[in-house]
């Protein structure tokens, strides 16, 4: 059993470390600030501490899981603790890791909200170290799928389209819901139909082998109402080019970061 250290318990982090501590194979330790997210990693059964000074003497990992904005000031507080280092600090580079803390094996993930009901995708890059990568592959595994990527240049375009992706979606869910309302829907039902319909979709999306492309065209007769509405979503490429634009506005700010 390894001892892991998370630094930072909010949204993100609280994610992962629900989707871990549903079966624990590890020891987790939490330092977190601020008393509610404390509180409610705690009710997870992780262990939780206010700052890193009462850390264990022996640590295997240390998951970063602050804001990038935070990684100047929280992660040269770590700088002496043994351990290799996973970040899922969006845009902070793993050159810039090591500046903060020093040489050792740092792999940079790109996860995603989902992880807390297991469904989750990251993409993770680091170095070729066996023993770290099988950890790392442990802990993703539990979280969703996962996958390697070689040039760490890609990443922020990896958190464009997945990092930030369930926030485009239920976004999505969001317009869909109203859209059903400006049709006369009940508000309950209108969210009810868009929830569930992108819930399903996206299950058959994954399980069914098929392309998009095709599971598109099984869903629209000619002449009928789906290719109706995609007539306007499709037209000049529109919602194309609107989500290419959201995606390099996203990847864009990552670099920034």
């Amino acid at each position: 059993m390894s001892t892991i250290v998370l630094v930072g318990a909010g949204n993100m982090g609280f994610a992962m470390l629900a989707g871990w501590m549903k079966a624990p194979a590890h020891r987790f330790v939490v330092v977190e600030p601020a008393a509610p997210l404390r509180e409610r990693a705690a009710a997870l059964g992780a262990e939780v501490l206010e700052a890193p000074a009462a850390l264990p003497a022996e640590v295997d990992l240390i998951i970063f899981a602050v804001k990038p904005q935070m990684i100047e000031e929280v992660a040269p507080l770590y700088r002496d603790m043994p351990g290799a280092v996973m970040s899922v600090a969006a845009g902070v580079t793993r050159a810039r890791l090591e500046a903060l803390l020093g040489t050792r094996a740092i792999v940079r993930v790109m996860p995603n909200t989902p992880a807390a009901v297991g469904q989750g995708m990251s993409v993770a890059c680091g170095p070729e170290d066996d023993s770290l990568r099988a950890l790392v592959d442990d802990l993703l595994s539990v979280t969703g799928a996962h996958a390697w990527l070689d040039d760490e240049a890609l990443m922020d375009a990896v958190t464009a389209i997945s990092g930030s992706g369930p926030a485009y979606v239920f976004h999505f869910i969001e317009c869909l819901a109203e859209a059903g309302e400006t049709l006369g829907l009940p508000a309950d039902l209108a969210l009810t139909l868009a929830r569930e319909t992108v819930a399903g979709a996206g299950v058959l999306a994954r399980s069914s082998g098929e392309a998009p492309g095709t599971l598109r065209e099984n869903v629209t007769s000619p002449g009928g109402t789906t290719a109706a509405a995609l007539r306007v979503l499709r037209d000049e490429g529109r919602l194309s080019a609107l989500l290419k634009e959201a995606t390099t506005a996203a990847r864009d700010r990552a670099l920034e970061l």
